[in-house]
Parts: structure tokens; sequence; C-alpha cells
């Protein structure tokens, strides 16, 4: 009976509910969404999404931002797709994809503990210079003609099913999962988010916690940067775009408080596969795509103040709790003497 109860209190239920409400609501309208093969589509097609959203999860965990993800992606996806069309190995493209995601990482862990530059601003700031150096590097053009064996990983499935690239991301999280649930080292982002004092007087390194959340943040992005070459076989200037705010929406979907040092990774894959699939939604019930990101933004809106108004009822209640406490030791006290 705990472990049931347990599990209906997790945070990550309510967006799982959510998910099939949704499923279920249009599929009642068009039929064909509930289909198995649209339904393999719609997952596999959150891979990208779901690498974001875990990887800005550490940040938002140890309360902090990071909007600056989007424009890693895409710089990384450039500088892979460049090496790859040039003919360099993999195992070059992938590294230097992921060196651009350590280095980014690093400078705005850096610029967040070291010149407390507050993270909103710090990381927009790095988006713009990003985003710049996109243009820069390609010229403000297309880099196409990535080859056709690195594009094929993409649409490779198990039995025809969920791709590879799928399967791989959901394991991922599930390590990632038990690293940050049942590790020392892997508490101290949530911690950190939870009471910064709290976790510095326990001798937490929160600078140190939070430099290695913004550089676990920029590799995912890097990897995610790597998954969207494969699938859409070349790069824009604007590879990326937007893919921040559709992170973030989808780690509070899933539970992760904006505050920090609630939520879990689940919750944010779970949000990712409902922020993925809000296009698709969108077609099956025969409505424009150009509403995709003014659902994203009043989804990411509404939850964010229901967030706020929960995480305000519960610290009253828990200051209600405290003052009650007091005042049964105080007549306890006095009944004493």
């Amino acid at each position: 009976m705990k472990l049931v109860n347990k599990i209906f209190k997790a945070r990550e239920i309510s967006s799982l509910a959510f998910l099939i409400a949704m499923f279920l609501i249009v599929g009642a309208v068009n039929p064909a969404f509930l289909q198995t093969k649209n339904l393999f589509l719609t997952f596999n097609g959150s891979v990208v999404y779901i690498l974001m959203a875990v990887g800005i999860a550490f940040v938002i965990l140890s309360g902090e931002i990071d909007v600056s993800i989007g424009a890693t992606l895409g710089l990384s996806a450039a500088v892979s797709a460049t090496l790859l069309r040039n003919g360099s190995s993999w195992g070059i493209a992938i590294a230097a994809a992921v060196a651009v995601g350590v280095i980014i990482g690093v400078i705005n862990g850096i610029g967040v503990t070291v010149f407390k530059v507050p993270s909103i601003i710090m990381t927009l700031g790095v988006n713009g210079v990003v985003r710049g150096s996109i243009y820069v590097y390609t010229n403000g053009k297309w880099v196409e003609n990535v080859p056709f064996e690195f594009k094929s990983l993409s649409q490779a499935t198990f039995m025809g099913t969920l791709t590879y690239f799928l399967l791989g991301v959901i394991v991922l999280t599930a390590v990632v999962h038990l690293i940050l649930s049942k590790t020392k080292r892997g508490k101290y982002f949530a911690a950190v988010g939870d009471n910064v004092s709290g976790a510095t007087l326990i001798g937490i390194p929160v600078e140190g916690t939070k430099v290695a959340a913004y550089i676990t943040s920029g590799i995912f992005a890097a990897l995610a940067g790597l998954m969207y070459v494969s699938r859409v076989g070349f790069v824009t200037p604007t590879a990326g775009n937007g893919y921040e705010m559709k992170a973030i929406a989808a780690c509070v979907l899933g539970g992760i408080s904006l505050t920090g040092g609630v939520g879990t990774v689940i919750g944010a894959a779970i949000g990712s596969v409902i922020m993925s699939s809000i296009s698709r939604v969108l077609v099956f019930l025969q409505f424009s795509s150009d509403y995709d990101n003014t659902i994203t933004g009043i989804l990411l809106i509404v939850i964010v103040v229901a967030d706020s108004l929960i995480q305000r009822r519960l610290a009253e209640k828990a200051r209600r709790k405290r003052l009650s406490a007091r005042t049964l030791e105080d007549v306890g006290g006095g009944s004493n003497e």
C-alpha cells in the first residue's frame, strides 16, 4: 500500500496521465492517431527533445536555467555535419560536437558561479554569441550532403518499431535517473537547488556542482545535435532555434520545479514526448502547425503558475505546522511549570 501511495504521489505520474489523456482525446477525435505506426513515429520523433530536456534538467534541479542549449545544438550540429561532409571519421565528428558542448557548458558555468552573473542573463548572452557563431561558421549557408550512412542511423529500428536512437536514449535516461537518485554525488544537484546554504554547510561543492550541471547540459545538447543531423540530414543556421523553450517546458511539465531541488529526469522525458507530440496532434486535429509555439508558451506559463501556487501552498502548510508544534511545546512547557 505504501508503494502504491508513493507511486501516485510522484510528480511525473501526473505528466504520464496528461500524456495518456491527450492521446486518448486526440484518438477519439481522429482514430488514425492511435494507429500503431503513428504512435511509433510520435515516440521516435521525441529523441532530440528528450536529450535536451534530460541535459537541462541537471541545471534546473540545481536552481539555475540554461537558455543557450538550442544554440549549442545548432553549433554542434553544424560542426559535426561539416566534418562528416568533408570526409572526417565519425569519431572525430562526434568528439568535435561534444567538445563544443563542453566548452559552452564551461563558459556558462564559470559565468554563473565565478562571476556571479544571473543564469538567465549569462546563458542568454551566450546564446546570442553561439547563434552568431553558427552564421559565421557556415557563412549563413546550409550544411548539406551529409553521408547517407550517417543519416540512415536514425532510420534503423528494432523489429520495425522503435528506433535504436530512442531505445538508447531510454536506457541513458534510466541510467541518469539512477545516478541522480541513488548516488551521493548525483544527489548534489537537487540538494544545491533545494537549499544552497544548507548544501554548503554539509560540505557539498556548490560551485563545482553547478559547473558540472552546465557541462552536462552542454554535452546532452551536443548529442542532440548529432541526432538532429542524422534525422534531418542537413543543418541550417537557425537549427535548434526555440528548442530551449520546449526543453524547459518539458522539464516543468514533467514535474521539475523551476526553483530547483524537485523532480526527476523520467518526468522530463515524459514531458518531452508531450512537447514533441504537439505539432503532430495539431495535424490530426486539423489545425495549423503554426500554433505549435503558441501552445508551448501557454503550457509553460500555466504549468509554472500552477507550480508556483503549489509550492507556495506547501510552504504555507509547513509554516503552519511548525507554528502549531511550537504552540503545543509552549503549552506543554507552561503546564509543567
